[in-house]
């Protein structure tokens, strides 16, 4: 397959692909004039990539993930270490998140939003580190 056919199929753009094939993610063989021409295999290893991206995995825990993938003795343990870690990422973000958001949101409330220059929102905004 080209990198037309393989972008299609595995639903990643073709400049991901060639960003992958720079870092040693994938290796499609070359033909005699420098295509790429990729092989089934290269297609559920892009596939892979492309979900695992989905899921936020980082591209070192990708490739992690491929040799994993690509190894028949693995351990499922080590599959899922690598996801609890990433799920701890994910779940600490969403809690940064959240008190972000009921920041924002008490500000907001407090904000008069008419045309009186004081503003909490930026009053906050100015606020040195010190309280």
């Amino acid at each position: 397959m080209n990198i037309g056919d393989v972008a299609e199929r595995s639903g990643v753009p073709a400049k991901t692909i060639r960003y992958y094939e720079d870092i040693g993610l994938v290796r499609p063989l070359r033909s005699g004039n420098g295509y790429r021409d990729f092989a089934v295999e290269d297609l559920h290893k892009l596939a892979f990539l492309g979900r695992a991206r989905s899921l936020g995995f980082s591209i070192d825990e990708c490739r992690t993930l491929l040799s994993l993938y690509d190894d028949r003795e693995r351990s499922s343990s080590d599959v899922k270490a690598i996801a609890q870690k990433h799920l701890a990422r994910i779940d600490r973000k969403i809690s940064e998140l959240q008190a972000l958001s009921e920041t924002l949101r008490d500000l907001v409330v407090r904000c008069h939003g008419d045309d009186r220059p004081e503003c909490p929102i930026m009053d906050d905004l100015a606020r040195t580190g010190t309280t």
